[in-house]
């Protein structure tokens, strides 16, 4: 199958509501992210975006439970306490991609997937009757499946990211949370991974959670964009909304023009240097 395919006579993973409100977080008694309150809708994107030390990730590992709050809600489908699950519960419900992941050595890229199935295994790791069909769609729709037999150390670093998506979409989550998925990616599988975190949005309802520091590449994945600022959203909403050349300058500290892409009709940002005058000059000369 080709990447975003899956079987039809399979069912996957139902998208969730994941909200957080009044989400504090502290490292050594100081608050680095303050007062913050978003929500992540089934089948769209939500990407976070702001300077280095703005709280995105920090942020975003807090609405995975990987970071504990100093006061905080998390709420699942307006209804479930997300804070009161059990580690395994939560895990059923949403998944993050972190940053960094190893490369695996002695494993196949089948074995490497299969780690997203622990919320479902009995407590020896071994009934979980729906597992060999969640990793299959897994591989399937993230466009691995001919390397399943392949050893993970042999992969290239555009090759083993999408496994490791393929490794949280097993968990069958319906929230899906990327921290910085395409660091480290040449430009053609940082493209082919925005697609697929897209499919994820549109063809599976997925509510998908990202951090991203490229604008223009959030501005072209992202249903809504959450702009974080020392540790506090400074915007929230559409992309055009909230990528503003005033609103950016301010909070990048450097000048930031924004116009429209002709050929996607989606924002388009560019920063302005110290040699833009220069570069200006030599285009009206040559």
């Amino acid at each position: 199958m080709k990447a975003g395919e899956e079987n039809p006579a399979t069912p996957g993973p139902r998208g969730h509501e994941l909200s957080a409100t009044g989400v504090t977080v502290a490292y050594e008694r100081v608050d680095v992210v303050h007062d913050a309150s978003l929500t992540l809708r089934p089948g769209e994107v939500t990407v976070l975006v702001g300077p280095n030390g703005s709280g995105k990730s920090t942020l975003l590992r807090t609405l995975a439970r990987l970071q504990r709050p100093r006061t905080a809600a998390l709420v699942i489908d307006a209804g479930t306490d997300g804070l009161a699950m059990t580690p395994r519960q939560f895990s059923r419900h949403v998944a993050l991609l972190t940053q960094g992941r190893p490369t695996p050595s002695g494993l196949t890229v089948r074995d490497v997937v299969e780690f997203g199935r622990y919320p479902y295994r009995s407590r020896w790791g071994k009934a979980d009757p729906g597992g060999r069909a969640a990793v299959d769609r897994a591989l399937a729709m993230t466009g691995v499946a001919d390397l399943a037999d392949r050893g993970a150390e042999h992969l290239s670093g555009g090759q083993l990211q999408r496994v490791w998506l393929a490794c949280c979409l097993a968990q069958e989550t319906g929230v899906v949370l990327l921290d910085e998925p395409t660091t480290y990616l040449d430009l053609r599988y940082q493209i082919e991974l925005l697609d697929l975190v897209r499919d994820l949005a549109d063809d599976h309802g997925i509510a998908v959670g990202a951090v991203l520091h490229d604008l223009d590449q959030a501005a072209a994945v992202a249903d809504r964009i959450v702009l974080l600022d020392e540790g506090r959203i400074v915007a929230d909403g559409l992309p055009e909304d909230v990528l503003t050349a005033q609103r950016l300058t301010d909070t990048y500290g450097i000048r930031i023009e924004v116009d429209t892409d002709p050929l996607t009709g989606r924002v388009r940002t560019r920063a302005i240097g110290r040699h833009h005058s220069r570069t200006e000059r030599l285009s009206t000369t040559s």
